[in-house]
């Protein structure tokens, strides 16, 4: 067999071992090293190969393919620094549990530290941010080492989908010549499957919550960021049996397609209603189960800090669960759908009915100050409104996202909502929304700030390889507008030349660089009237323009109005 069949034989039984292992994509960045897998990826009808020249927006490209899809997707890229840039994308994919198969190509072992171009340290090059790391043998004529990687590269996807989903890392060595034959089969493959069984709650475990639910008197029930194909049906039979309110982050996904028989119980102005410092008091609750991770609203880890309930189960399908204000009591370890079937037989609560009231007006008050407000809010809320049904919206990480849990509200429409919240960047976001979109082959809505958008202005190349559909709405008040919350904007100086950092750039140009249709807008107004315009183009910008201090007051407003409703409650 000469050196060409063997590499062929080599990198088609990565290929189809990844295939029955279950990836169907492959984001591909261009680069000499990787030509053999690249080539074998192309030659197959069994996986869509997606274009990224970039390698850092590719690995969030993929990130944000296997998070809307909860399947594994494979990124590839050549040697050296090449490999470098996917540290950001695989970061967030171990912390927001993404299963990101990583694949690097690379120089064979005596080309490693000797000073070949474009070689580096390779091998477990990206430390714990993976949960498995490999370096394969370069390509030899054994049939003992077609058998070892066929398992292999099975192992590596089945421990990247095991819970805690995460990363995994191949790094692959060629020789050259890089060539191989196409049109041609693995007929060796002789591994089949990773075979798993469900992670089920024991009868005991099952009897202790229900006691425990039926007991308390003031239950929560938290729902952090769920998985897109969890079965909402199911989740509200399982609320509606404890009768508890359920208090739903964006990313929960249960702040859509919300039913009549379930709207008193979906509680989606928590963040708002947990700045009363009166309704904070009154209402500590005794008993919480937590699906999910710790939400994104400050004021709802605070009230939970402040009351520390006696009860506080994390349901976690990993035994790493996820507690950062070290509130658990009780972890159950299973799938959050294995609780779904309990039914404790509760009726709401007059605790349950407080919550119901607090968010109703909370509510009136959102939808006065998005029908009045000239700020990013009012902006926000109107995109959110207008959101067709059978469509998806991108959050940024900072102000976007807390305005999409305060300005989101519980609609009847199918909207699924994504955020990359591992580690909570704003790097990587346009490339990410773009594999939201590739995945989900609905109509998208990006939410950025001006400068998470300059962080990633590369993401845009993608439009140039796959057809999509994503709008993206610029908030641009020049600068790091979540500055304005913190601390740091009580002290003067310095303050807006390391935090509010105004860069007077605005992305009129980048639209036409990358024939984007584009508008300008700069009230709640004229971004209703640009959203209603005919998409034209298959990428849409719009910029919208604020005054950082103008969006400060005008949420404080809102939580202020927000308040003396509840106060005014209170003392009736």
């Amino acid at each position: 067999m000469d050196e060409r069949k063997v590499l062929t034989s080599y990198v088609l039984r990565i290929r189809e071992s990844l295939i029955r292992a279950g990836v169907r994509h492959v984001v591909v960045s261009p680069g000499s090293r990787s030509t053999p897998l690249a080539y074998a990826f192309a030659d197959s009808d069994s996986v869509g190969v997606h274009l990224q020249t970039d390698e850092r927006s590719a690995a969030f490209y993929g990130l944000g393919m296997a998070k809307a899809s909860g399947e594994p997707i494979a990124v590839l890229c050549t040697s050296g620094t090449a490999a470098s840039n996917y540290m950001p994308a695989i970061t967030e994919a171990k912390y927001a549990r993404v299963p990101l198969i990583v694949l690097t190509a690379d120089r064979p072992h005596e080309l490693r530290e000797v000073g070949a171009p474009q070689a580096i340290d390779q091998p477990g090059m990206f430390g714990r941010m993976v949960k498995h790391s490999a370096d394969f043998p370069v390509p030899e004529k054994r049939p003992d080492l077609l058998e070892y990687i066929g398992r292999h590269v099975q192992r590596a996807v089945s421990i990247a989908t095991d819970a805690p989903a995460g990363p995994v890392h191949l790094n692959i060595p060629f020789r050259e010549p890089l060539l191989i034959d196409f049109g041609t089969e693995d007929p060796g493959l002789s591994f089949r499957s990773v075979r798993r069984g469900m992670m089920t709650p024991e009868p005991g475990m099952v009897r202790w919550f229900t006691e425990t639910a039926s007991a308390a008197k003031r239950g929560l029930i938290i729902a952090g960021e769920l998985p897109a194909d969890l079965d909402k049906d199911a989740f509200w039979k399982f609320a509606l049996s404890l009768g508890w309110p359920v208090l739903a982050d964006p990313l929960s996904g249960l702040r859509s397609g919300v039913s009549d028989e379930v709207e008193a119980l979906c509680i989606d102005q928590y963040d708002a209603i947990l700045k009363n410092e009166r309704f904070k008091q009154e209402m500590a609750p005794d008993t919480v189960i937590r699906f999910g991770p710790q939400p994104v609203s400050k004021p709802l880890a605070q009230f939970l800090n402040g009351h520390r309930p006696h009860t506080y189960i994390v349901v976690d399908e990993s035994p790493a669960f996820r507690d950062p204000y070290h509130l658990a009591t009780d972890h159950f370890q299973c799938a959050p759908e294995m609780l779904m079937g309990i039914r404790a037989g509760n009726d709401p609560s007059d605790y349950a009915m407080l919550w119901s009231e607090a968010n109703r007006i909370a509510t009136e008050e959102t939808r006065r100050a998005v029908s009045a407000g000239t700020d990013e809010g009012a902006m926000a809320g109107t995109l959110f409104a207008d959101m067709p049904d059978g469509s998806d919206l991108f959050a940024s990480s900072s102000m976007p996202i807390r305005d999409a849990d305060t300005f989101f509200m519980n609609t009847v429409r199918d909207i699924g909502i994504f955020a990359n919240r591992g580690v909570n960047g704003i790097d990587g976001v346009v490339s990410t929304a773009f594999g939201v979109q590739a995945s989900r082959k609905r109509p998208a809505y990006l939410l950025i700030g001006d400068l998470a958008m300059l962080h990633d202005m590369n993401g845009l190349i993608s439009s140039r390889f796959d057809e999509t559909d994503l709008t993206i709405l610029i908030m641009n008040n020049d600068g790091g507008g979540i500055f304005s919350y913190l601390p740091q904007a009580g002290e003067g100086r310095y303050f807006e030349n390391l935090f509010g950092t105004p860069t007077g750039l605005k992305f009129r140009s980048l639209a036409e660089m990358y024939g984007c249709q584009y508008d300008a807008v700069e009230s709640a107004d004229g971004l209703r009237e640009a959203l209603h315009q005919p998409k034209q183009t298959h990428v849409r910008i719009i910029e919208a323009f604020s005054d950082r201090q103008v969006n400060l007051g005008e949420h404080r407003k809102l939580w202020q109005a927000v308040g003396e409703r509840l106060d005014a409650e209170w003392n009736r």
